[in-house]
């Protein structure tokens, strides 16, 4: 039995050592091609200071648009200093009545704060179904399950700001509203796949400039 403790130990502590990073850091190559495993590296001789900041989150995104809201990304694709670091963030701005839709990460967890006004968000689980929703006031924090639907809406009266955090450099996004209106699936297929009524799909087709 101590034998066996001691190679299994021993195999932890190789496997552990091999998970391990054998370099500071992988900024992002943006001149090439994105991969499963993340951009290719600049050489560091080549990476400054300017690959670490990232200055776009201080400025309210334009919120004049079909949903009065804005999601200003500090993802990998504008921020090469998170590439290969598991993390990204983004900013949040929220009209009075907007709202981000229904809509997945499919690559990271996410983590909200409330910085100013009130925000309404919750997700639905995919086992049950189960919604968890809940009024956020500034200062609050919700943690959003990856690959999870979820939703974040101003209940407030007055414009809503929050900073979200995520657990990849690059979390990915789907808008359910935009997968199944903003595209050339067939009216009919939408019609049998969501039990809407066929004028209804044609109406969100047309407000969001899908086809067919």
């Amino acid at each position: 039995m101590k034998m066996f403790l001691t190679i299994l130990f021993t195999f932890a502590l190789l496997f552990s050592s091999s998970q391990a990073s054998v370099q500071d850091f992988c900024v992002a190559d943006l001149s090439l091609s994105d991969t499963p495993s993340g951009y290719p590296c600049k050489k560091p001789s080549t990476v400054t200071v300017d690959a670490f900041v990232f200055s776009g989150l201080g400025v309210a995104g334009n919120t004049s648009n079909l949903i009065k809201a804005a999601v200003t990304p500090a993802f990998v694709a504008q921020f090469p200093g998170v590439n290969g670091l598991g993390l990204s963030t983004a900013r949040l701005d929220l009209a009075v009545d907007g709202v981000i839709p229904l809509h997945t990460h499919p690559g990271a967890s996410e983590v909200l704060i409330v910085i100013q006004g009130t925000i309404c968000a919750g997700f639905i689980s995919s086992s049950a179904n189960v919604v968890y929703f809940k009024t956020l006031n500034k200062g609050d924090i919700m943690v959003f399950p990856q690959g999870l639907l979820h939703f974040q809406f101003n209940s407030g009266k007055i414009p809503a700001l929050a900073f979200a955090s995520f657990s990849s450099p690059n979390p990915g996004l789907q808008i359910t509203d935009f997968a199944l209106f903003a595209n050339d699936l067939p009216t009919e297929l939408v019609v049998k796949v969501t039990f809407l009524d066929f004028a209804q799909v044609k109406k969100l087709k047309a407000v969001l400039g899908g086809t067919n």
